[in-house]
């Protein structure tokens, strides 16, 4: 975390080791405070039986992207956890950070990683599928998520269980084709799903939102990772 350095990643401060009564070591981390999330600022729209403004919406979308760019493309990481709960926001000036690099991981060509990672409604497919050598699209994924639960003050795919995620996104995104499941993950060979057929986008959300804010989902939200968006793409698009 020490070499992490922007605007919208939450900046560490110090460290240090303390020893507990059985010996045990314990590293401390003094992080930078931030007083609220992604998560209970939702929360508080949801409550007041309100949407969260588009402007807000625009403007986490974008900070979450250019944070995920920093991550992504300057430093080699790919944080693995992104949820709102790990989006941590000033409700002075609504600059937003991502925080919580427990699962974060430099991903390295031809070195397998674990696929049980991210919070369940944020998984990638191709983690739901068992990939190894995945890349920073997982990331993408996860954010598209977030904007989509944002848009809808609900999550777009809650899956009760893994298995259940995957058919909770099928719901949406339609049955994945064989080439699709491949290019998440080639050395899945199971393919027996029940034919469903894609739901349109526009269906999904209310016909008052801003259509650039329902294409930009679409694009972060493919089942094929080099099909997604980049971050970068994100922060270039015309709704954020």
């Amino acid at each position: 975390m020490r070499m992490l350095e922007h605007t919208n990643v939450l900046k560490l401060k110090h460290c240090f080791y303390s020893t507990a009564e059985k010996d045990e070591v314990y590293l401390n981390l003094v992080l930078e405070f931030v007083p609220e999330t992604v998560y209970r600022v939702s929360k508080h729209y949801v409550r007041m039986h309100q949407h969260m403004p588009i402007i807000y919406v625009q403007l986490y979308t974008y900070q979450i992207c250019r944070g995920l760019n920093y991550l992504h493309h300057v430093v080699g990481v790919c944080h693995r956890d992104i949820k709102p709960q790990n989006l941590l926001v000033n409700p002075a000036c609504h600059q937003l950070k991502i925080c919580d690099f427990g699962s974060a991981k430099m991903l390295l060509p031809g070195e397998p990683n674990i696929s049980y990672i991210c919070s369940r409604y944020y998984r990638a497919p191709e983690l739901i599928f068992g990939a190894t050598e995945y890349t920073t699209a997982i990331d993408v994924w996860s954010a598209g998520c977030v904007l989509a639960e944002l848009l809808l003050g609900q999550p777009l795919f809650p899956g009760e269980s893994g298995v259940d995620q995957l058919v909770e996104i099928i719901k949406i995104l339609g049955t994945p084709t064989r080439e699709e499941i491949k290019c998440m993950n080639p050395n899945y060979s199971e393919f027996k799903f029940p034919q469903i057929k894609a739901h349109p986008w526009h269906k999904i959300f209310h016909k008052s939102m801003p259509s650039e804010a329902v294409d930009l989902v679409s694009r972060m939200l493919q089942y094929s990772p080099n099909l997604r968006c980049t971050a970068l793409d994100a922060c270039a698009h015309s709704f954020p």
